[in-house]
């Protein structure tokens, strides 16, 4: 039995397309209860234009908003000793780069 390359080509789109809205979910799929509980025990550091700080922020979604945030570029003497951004202060600890949420929650205790 002969297949007809197109519909072949739309399933294989389709199935493309269903694993991408899959993934973003994922990458993004923080609850509200819990970005309040980081968002409670930690601080993040983000700089303007920081690319990786743009990922971090698009994990949280919508529930970025219950951070605490200080945006190195504008609040500059809040800033100290941070030497890159994203960085996460936990318990005292500086964690720099984008981390997981379950790494967040991991070091927080939520």
């Amino acid at each position: 039995m002969k297949r007809n390359p197109l519909i072949t080509l739309i399933i294989i789109l389709l199935v493309i397309i269903i694993a991408i809205i899959i993934m973003n979910n994922r990458v993004s799929n923080t609850d509200e209860q819990t970005a309040k509980c980081i968002g409670q025990n930690s601080i993040l550091y983000t700089q303007l234009g920081c690319h990786a700080c743009e990922n971090q922020k698009k994990i949280f979604g919508e529930n970025y908003k219950y951070l605490r945030v200080i945006d190195c570029f504008y609040e500059r003497e809040k800033c100290d000793g941070i030497t890159g951004t994203p960085t996460w202060e936990i318990s005292g600890q500086k964690i720099i780069g984008v981390q997981s949420i379950d790494k967040l929650k991991e070091l927080t205790g939520c």
